[in-house]
């Protein structure tokens, strides 16, 4: 199977870019990754990160930009993705009382279909990146990310199909990212190891010994290297080219027993022994 380009979304190594954007940027490039999916500017004007990225021989494939700061100043934020090259930008995450379920998520949508407009004015492409809570029922009966994705057409958004909390969710990723063939150009690849029912996954990382015992009690979550955890990846893999992915992007929120350096190399490594 030929494999397609492969980036990383930098909020795997954000503690490295923050100290140095352009010494990591070199240090991904030499792991063997063709792109990056950005996370933030770190404080850097978006001209110069377009020239360091020229300059290390990476693609800006693409950048998660938060809904908050989009629909602030939506002409003004998109300029700086353009300015640095970006295909495409992501809405990355809503915070609770934006999902759905809650009273605004019907004006998110709204809102999604306005920056997607100006996107595509600009000549970028809007994607949605989900979690598991997009995985709650509509009155409709649908997902709410099947709902969102209904309701704003495709010329206005794509999506980023985040293949570990598919999973997590209870569905099938491969099937997932399938669903949506012609409509899935970027595809994230994460992988993790799960225990029972954790209480609260985005929080299980990082926490010292005697707090992860007692959570044990509940359920254990860890994010992991690609090929080192539970994901069935070749099927993830197969139907990204199936579904004509242009990308896929490595994704570790967090890494344990390694750092987060080392953890993106071993990710790489293993999507190379898969011919990617």
């Amino acid at each position: 199977m030929k494999g397609l380009p492969v980036a990383v979304q930098v909020y795997s190594v954000r503690e490295e870019a923050e100290k140095d954007f352009a010494g990591t940027m070199r240090k991904i490039k030499d792991i063997g990754y063709d792109g990056v999916e950005l996370a933030g500017l770190y404080g850097i004007q978006p001209a110069e990160i377009r020239n360091i990225l020229r300059e290390v021989g990476l693609e800006a494939v693409s950048a998660h930009v938060p809904y908050q700061d989009l629909i602030a100043d939506m002409e003004g934020t998109i300029d700086q993705y353009v300015t640095i090259g970006c295909t495409y930008i992501a809405v990355p995450y809503l915070v609770e009382e934006m999902r759905p379920g809650t009273p605004a998520f019907p004006e998110v949508v709204e809102n999604i279909k306005k920056i997607g407009a100006v996107c595509k004015e600009k000549g970028i492409t809007l994607l949605y990146h989900n979690h598991d809570f997009e995985f709650v029922k509509m009155e409709d009966g649908s997902y709410a990310l099947d709902y969102l994705y209904a309701n704003v057409s495709p010329d206005l958004l794509q999506t980023e199909i985040d293949t570990c909390w598919v999973n997590v969710a209870g569905e099938d990723p491969a099937a997932y990212v399938l669903k949506y063939a012609g409509r899935a150009p970027v595809v994230h690849l994460k992988d993790f190891y799960k225990e029972g029912k954790p209480a609260k996954m985005y929080e299980l990382i990082g926490l010292d010994d005697d707090a992860l015992e007692e959570k044990k009690k509940q359920g254990v979550f860890e994010f992991r290297p690609v090929g080192d955890g539970m994901q069935d990846m070749p099927s993830i893999l197969d139907a990204s080219v199936k579904a004509g992915a242009k990308w896929v992007v490595v994704e570790q929120d967090f890494s344990v027993g390694r750092t987060p350096v080392e953890a993106i190399a071993m990710s790489r490594e293993y999507l190379k022994s898969q011919g990617w």
